[in-house]
C-alpha cells in the first residue's frame, strides 16, 4: 500500500507481560511469575475492545514484553502459549504486529534468544506499508545492549539506513517507528535510566530519525504513559495492557493518521470496550473517504 488513500487508524498496545502482576505484588520479579490469570483477562478485554471497533483498525501492534518470563525461565513457554490462545481471537481482518521487548529476548540478547523469538512471533525488525505510510519495527534491545551479538546490531543499523533511503525515494506521507524501549521518557537530554536508551545512542538515533523525517516513535516498557518531542519527532510512551507501575489504567492507544498529522489518544480498556472511539477521532478518519 504505497499510495495514500485517506486517513486511517491503528491500535497500539504494550506490555501484556503475562506474570508480572503477581511477581510485582510479591516483590519477586525473577521467580514470582507463576500465575497470570489477571493478565489473561485483561488481554481478552483488549482483544474484545479492538474487535468491536467500527470502522476496523488497519492493524493492532503490541510493543513488546509479550510475557514476563525471560528466555530460559520456567514459565515462559506456558505464558507464551496462553497469550497466543488469547490473541487467536483477534478479528481475522485485523493484522497483529509484534515488537520484541527485553523480556522476550533478554536484557542482553543473543543470537539464540532472538532466533527463538523470531520462530515464535516473527521477525525482530521489519518494515511495512499501510495506505502510503511507512512503518518500521525495530529491535530496541540491540541498542540497549548488543554485547553478545554485535553483528546483529550492525545488521539492523545497515538495514535501517537502507529502509530510510527507500522511504525517501517513495515519497511516503509519514514514517512511524515501533520499538519497545523509549528513546526518552519526557526530555531528549534526560539522564540514562532503566526505562530509556543510553544518551549517546539515543542522540544518534534521534538525529537519524529527525533527518529522515520520522514523525513519531511509539513504545512501551515504562508501564506508564509518557512522552515528549525532539525537533518535531514525537516520542510516545504507552502504558501497559498488563501490570501498571504508575497511576494509569490498563489500556490501549488509538492512533489516527491523517495527511498532515498523527493524532493519538490513550483509552482505558473499559472505556474503549464500552464506548469505542470518540466522535472527534472518528470524524478525522471519515473526512476524506
Amino acid at each position: 500500500e504505497y499510495q495514500w488513500k485517506g486517513p486511517f487508524y491503528f491500535i497500539q498496545g504494550a506490555d501484556p507481560q503475562f506474570g508480572l502482576i503477581k511477581a510485582w505484588a510479591q516483590g519477586d520479579t525473577n521467580n514470582g511469575d507463576d500465575e497470570w490469570g489477571e493478565e489473561i483477562k485483561l488481554t481478552e478485554q483488549a482483544v474484545q475492545a479492538v474487535n468491536k471497533l467500527n470502522p476496523k483498525p488497519k492493524f493492532f501492534v503490541l510493543c513488546g514484553d509479550l510475557v514476563h518470563g525471560m528466555p530460559g525461565t520456567r514459565w515462559k513457554k506456558s505464558q507464551e502459549q496462553d497469550l497466543k490462545n488469547v490473541l487467536k481471537n483477534t478479528d481475522q481482518d485485523i493484522p497483529l504486529v509484534f515488537v520484541s521487548g527485553n523480556h522476550d529476548i533478554g536484557n542482553t540478547p543473543s543470537r539464540e534468544t532472538i532466533d527463538d523469538y523470531c520462530q515464535n512471533w516473527g521477525d525482530d525488525y521489519f518494515s511495512f506499508w499501510v495506505g502510503g505510510v511507512f512503518f518500521l519495527v525495530l529491535n530496541s534491545q540491540l541498542y540497549f545492549d548488543s554485547s553478545k551479538c554485535p553483528e546483529l546490531r550492525q545488521a539492523q543499523d545497515a538495514w535501517l539506513d537502507e529502509q530510510l533511503a527507500v522511504a525517501a525515494k517513495q515519497k511516503c506521507k509519514h514514517i512511524i517507528v515501533f520499538q519497545h524501549i523509549p528513546l526518552f521518557l519526557s526530555q531528549p537530554d534526560e539522564d540514562d535510566d532503566y526505562f530509556n536508551l543510553e544518551k549517546s545512542v539515543r542522540q544518534q538515533i534521534m538525529e537519524k530519525f529527525h533527518k529522515a523525517g520520522i514523525r513519531a516513535v511509539f513504545s512501551g516498557h515504562y508501564h506508564r504513559n509518557a512522552g515528549g518531542s525532539y525537533k518535531g519527532l514525537e516520542m510516545v510512551v504507552s502504558s501497559a495492557i498488563g501490570c501498571q507501575l504508575g497511576k494509569d489504567t490498563h489500556g490501549l492507544r488509538v492512533v489516527v493518521v491523517t495527511e498532515e498529522k498523527v493524532v493519538h489518544r490513550y483509552y482505558s480498556l473499559t472505556d474503549l470496550g464500552s464506548h469505542g472511539i470518540e466522535k472527534e477521532l472518528l470524524d478525522m478518519i471519515a473526512k476524506q473517504k
